[in-house]
């Protein structure tokens, strides 16, 4: 729940749900299972600018897989299905009246294939294809646009294993997508993805993440952006009921069909008293800041949080 402390006045919720469950099948295959759902006011550094609103539309995700994956000797298969389904709510407008947005609801449908050798239980380089579809609810938008695109992604990376000092994968390739109708630009570019783990001592946890994402938009003759995120994060247990915590994060989101780009930048830190194992409060201080190449998207904000953490 959030509130505004001076200025405008905001008055918004979110919140999201996950889930993920492991299951380990008959001749060594592993199936893993994983559902979300968010819902949330758009963001202000969403590439879609609707003017004179009173407040951002909302915006729903639903989100799901199922991934197959076996071992033989050295080698490692795997296969993942997968659906993301956003949908937004009506803009409220200054002078009155909504602004329907159902133009811009959409699902992505994806399978991806990888396959990778494990060198030495730390090390196992892999490679992996992507391929998908997102199709929008309205085949032709308001505009009168054709905007579902095929999707096909390459990537090669490597899985790191080193027990409680380092694990995860980083990865690196390239993200096309080519919506229908031949008078929009295709989204692609190099694809960067991380999600690593490191423990220099023990009660201290660095974290990096990257990830790489196609942002559509029904703005005409726009075809959408792909967005580089970044976050660096840092977690110490400075006693046994007290964790500090800070992340600094880089975005850079490149529009298609253009020279445009936007770089967002944040910073926070914050605490976590525990009042036994599996409850905490927490509170954190954020600021982040929007350049834009393109006018009236500039901004930065600055903001205190404070909420309850659970955990079992």
């Amino acid at each position: 729940f959030r509130e505004s402390l001076s200025g405008e006045r905001l008055h918004d919720a979110s919140g999201r749900i996950d889930g993920t469950h492991n299951l380990d099948l008959d001749h060594e295959w592993r199936a893993t299972a994983k559902a979300g759902y968010e819902i949330a006011p758009e963001s202000a550094s969403s590439p879609v600018v609707i003017g004179d609103v009173a407040s951002q539309p909302t915006r729903q995700s639903l989100d799901g897989s199922l991934a197959i994956a076996k071992d033989i000797g050295r080698l490692r298969f795997g296969l993942t299905g997968a659906a993301a389904r956003d949908t937004y709510g009506d803009a409220s407008l200054l002078g009155g009246g909504v602004l329907s947005q159902k133009d811009r609801n959409e699902t992505l449908y994806t399978t991806t294939l990888r396959g990778g050798y494990q060198i030495s239980p730390a090390l196992t380089p892999f490679a992996e294809v992507e391929v998908g579809r997102r199709v929008y609810d309205q085949r032709i938008d308001d505009d009168g646009y054709q905007r579902s695109a095929d999707r096909l992604g390459l990537r090669a990376g490597t899985e790191l294993n080193l027990g409680e000092k380092l694990n995860g994968e980083v990865s690196a390739g390239w993200l096309s997508e080519s919506p229908d109708d031949n008078r929009l630009a295709t989204i692609s570019g190099a694809s960067v993805n991380a999600d690593l783990k490191w423990s220099p001592e023990r009660g201290t946890i660095i974290g990096l993440t990257g990830t790489t994402t196609v942002e559509g938009t029904t703005t005409p003759g726009e075809t959408g952006d792909l967005l580089y995120s970044g976050q660096l994060t840092a977690e110490r247990r400075i006693r046994s009921d007290l964790t500090a915590n800070a992340a600094l994060g880089l975005g850079w989101r490149d529009y298609a069909g253009s020279n445009d780009h936007d770089t967002i930048m944040s910073a926070e830190a914050g605490l976590t008293w525990w009042l036994n194992r599996y409850v905490g409060l927490s509170t954190r201080v954020r600021y982040e800041k929007l350049e834009s190449t393109l006018p009236g998207r500039n901004y930065d904000a600055a903001g205190v949080f404070a909420g309850i953490k659970v955990q079992r």
